[in-house]
């Protein structure tokens, strides 16, 4: 099949690039910018790479016309709490219209694509009930969270009206290799192992006293292959571990294996006001076509350490 993966340089999009030219797809990618594009150089003369900016509606809709894709796997947009209060319109251009401009596009053309949408954990809220599922009432407390659940409704209104194909999946806490890990504000796990990793200070808010239901990006990989396969039309899934992971855990982990420091400090007043606290999911739907998390949280650590040695060996012999 030919499949697009929007932002497929990205952490999913690089690593779902991979597996699904293992089982021999054919790969289309759109990308912003060559910012994470070392993320799919392995692999940049096995897939066709173009140069789209999601916001841009007249460029991404004559794009997806030259694909005509089977698959669409829409993984690009603006994925930083902090910085959709600091840019909200351009949250709502890479998040909502970005997303609606795709669906229009397939309404309208007729094209014949599955649409699978990528969305996130934080469209929740603060949890009333543990755990999660695909049912629990949505109280964002950001604009990114509120923009990404507009597009999960743009999703379900455009397979109820119209009977488009789609499919949306929402990650609990993931993490593992090329993810970024300069900033806690974009993946908060992978900062705290980078650093730790590095020899350095980190620090976990409340004593680690919270839990998490944190997944590592294998197990994403081979979810998304479920759905992809599996997944029933105009419907929600969420992709989770349903593991509670403390994060004083996660501390002795790092201390136990690097040369890091873990202290632990008072949350900020922005993280008290965004954060969704403990969270937990009720994997069960997914769980239902066949698939199962593999990788424990400590197994996970490991590898993305491994990563990063690996990384700081190949950039020392350049």
């Amino acid at each position: 099949m030919k499949i697009l993966i929007t932002g497929g340089a990205g952490f999913i999009g690089s690593h779902l690039c991979d597996s699904l030219l293992s089982s021999g797809h054919d790969i289309v990618v759109f990308i912003r910018d060559n910012q994470k594009i070392q993320n799919i150089s392995h692999i940049a003369d096995k897939i066709i790479i173009e140069n789209v900016d999601v916001t841009k509606s007249s460029v991404l809709t004559k794009k997806l016309l030259d694909v005509k894709p089977d698959i669409i796997y829409h993984l690009a947009g603006q994925t930083s709490h902090k910085l959709s209060f600091d840019d909200p319109l351009y949250d709502i251009e890479a998040n909502a219209k970005s997303t609606l401009t795709i669906l229009e596009t397939i309404r309208k053309s007729e094209l014949n694509s599955r649409f699978i949408l990528g969305s996130t954990f934080v469209v929740i809220g603060k949890p009333e009930n543990l755990p999660i599922n695909e049912d629990s009432p949505c109280n964002p407390t950001s604009i990114y969270g509120a923009n990404r659940l507009a597009s999960e409704n743009y999703c379900k209104i455009f397979n109820q009206v119209y009977g488009l194909d789609t499919i949306t999946f929402r990650i609990t806490n993931s993490f593992g290799p090329r993810e970024q890990y300069l900033t806690p504000e974009k993946n908060a796990i992978n900062f705290l192992i980078y650093n730790a990793f590095k020899g350095k200070e980190i620090t976990i808010y409340n004593e680690g006293k919270f839990f998490r239901d944190v997944i590592y990006i294998d197990d994403v990989i081979s979810a998304l292959d479920i759905l992809m396969n599996k997944g029933e039309k105009g419907n929600l899934y969420w992709i989770s571990s349903n593991k509670k992971t403390w994060f004083y855990e996660i501390g002795k982990i790092l201390e136990e294996k690097t040369n890091g420091i873990v202290n632990y400090g008072d949350a900020t007043e922005y993280n008290k006001k965004v954060d969704v606290g403990n969270f937990l999911v009720d994997n069960s739907k997914l769980k239902s076509l066949g698939w199962n998390a593999n990788i424990s949280t400590r197994d996970g650590i490991l590898k993305t350490m491994e990563y990063f040695s690996k990384k700081e060996i190949s950039l020392t012999n350049l």
